[in-house]
């Protein structure tokens, strides 16, 4: 993930990879984020985040590779990614020669016209808290449906059109 705003959760790909095809095919994402903790009590946590997808501007896209090292530049402007390689040494000639090319660090890599950004625009977030009773705690904050008629008794109303609500484990 690249950066988190107002308007949702940025990520670079490849937009030639299957990801991004199936992006194009279906604009719609989850993104999940999971953590425990290895010393110390148990810390079993997670968010969930689900939403739509579109991708970001050129301009967005090329911040986002300027900002990235120089090496990895050079390795999302050389990668097919996902698409079969007949050996690590192919890889690695195309990487070499690659270097080779810009060498001097005052040239700029060009952005590859395949590489880019989307953002998540949520719609939903579920934040889960495991307990060792099984008993789980799952609070869910969501956008409410245009015309969708809620059950205070269950469902809180925030703001900006959220909504919030428990889920049983």
């Amino acid at each position: 993930m690249k950066e988190v705003d107002k308007r949702g959760f940025v990520f670079c790909t490849n937009h030639l990879s299957r990801k991004a095809r199936e992006l194009a095919e279906n604009p719609r994402a989850s993104l999940l984020f999971y953590w425990t903790s290895n010393s110390g009590p148990t810390i079993s946590r997670q968010v969930r985040i689900e939403g739509t997808v579109e991708q970001v501007s050129e301009a967005e896209s090329n911040k986002y590779f300027y900002s990235r090292p120089r090496d990895a530049q050079i390795s999302n402007s050389i990668s097919e990614q996902s698409s079969l390689l007949q050996s690590r040494k192919v890889l690695e000639d195309r990487y070499n020669s690659f270097v080779e090319e810009y060498r001097d660090s005052n040239i700029n890599i060009p952005k590859p016209n395949h590489w880019g950004g989307f953002r998540v625009i949520p719609s939903r977030f579920e934040f889960w808290q495991g307990q060792t009773s099984r008993l789980h705690d799952r609070i869910v904050f969501r956008k409410l449906d245009e015309g969708e008629t809620i059950n205070p008794d269950f469902t809180h109303v925030g703001t900006d059109g959220w909504v919030y609500e428990r889920l049983m484990p």
